[in-house]
């Protein structure tokens, strides 16, 4: 991850620790919305509610503040895949990533459509993480969709868009949260809109795919 500008220097104490926090709380806020290009350091520091120079203090560029976030988010946003089990009941795995990934989508929409962001505008700042470890890491899920449908436990599709599909449909709840809220009407725009679509995303692809529990 990127190294604060401070950190260099000296061992960090806890305001400065809580003054980095606070920026990258505050960049976050700021390329979610606007994306790295239209976003300033001014911005960021505006919302940090402190100084350019004492931000600039903590992190040198834009650049850092950015890699920063998007390594961290990367990473958080990997961990449910990582989770998938090979060893596991395939029903049962299927419906708990389907959750984590909603889950995600409730608790970091910023952190999603700050990867979103990214990716709409080529993934300048993790092609190579994109290329190497995430790549890695879904071919080695997509071998364990593959074991699971040679053995007959779900019927045979393609593991890679499997895996695209279940990103994209969890996903859509933060990234798109202002048109899924529209949509469903005040009435059901609450918490409970994550259950529903837990519900009804397990039945499109547990059911779908006629993915079955191991036998006791």
């Amino acid at each position: 991850m990127a190294i604060p500008r401070a950190a260099k220097t000296q061992k960090r104490t806890r305001i400065q620790e809580e003054k980095q926090e606070a920026i990258l709380e505050a960049a976050l806020d700021v390329f979610s919305v606007h994306g790295f290009r239209g976003t300033t350091i001014d911005q960021i520091a505006e919302v940090a509610g402190m100084s350019k120079p004492n931000l600039l203090y903590y992190f040198r560029t834009k650049e850092a503040m950015h890699r920063g976030l998007i390594e961290r988010v990367l990473d958080t946003w990997l961990d449910p895949l990582r989770a998938f089990n090979a060893d596991g009941n395939p029903e049962t795995e299927i419906r708990s990533y389907i959750r984590r990934k909603l889950e995600m989508a409730r608790d970091f929409p910023r952190e999603s459509r700050l990867f979103a962001n990214e990716i709409l505008q080529g993934a300048p700042h993790i092609e190579d993480e994109l290329k190497g470890p995430l790549k890695e890491l879904v071919d080695e899920k997509a071998e364990v969709i593959r074991v699971w449908i040679k053995a007959g436990l779900m019927a045979k599709c393609d593991p890679y868009h499997l895996i695209f599909s279940i990103w994209s449909t969890t996903q859509h709840y933060a990234d798109f949260d202002v048109q899924v809220r529209a949509v469903l009407g005040k009435e059901n725009d609450g918490e409970g809109r994550f259950e529903d679509a837990a519900r009804y995303l397990e039945q499109l692809f547990v059911g779908g795919l006629n993915i079955k529990p191991l036998s006791a």
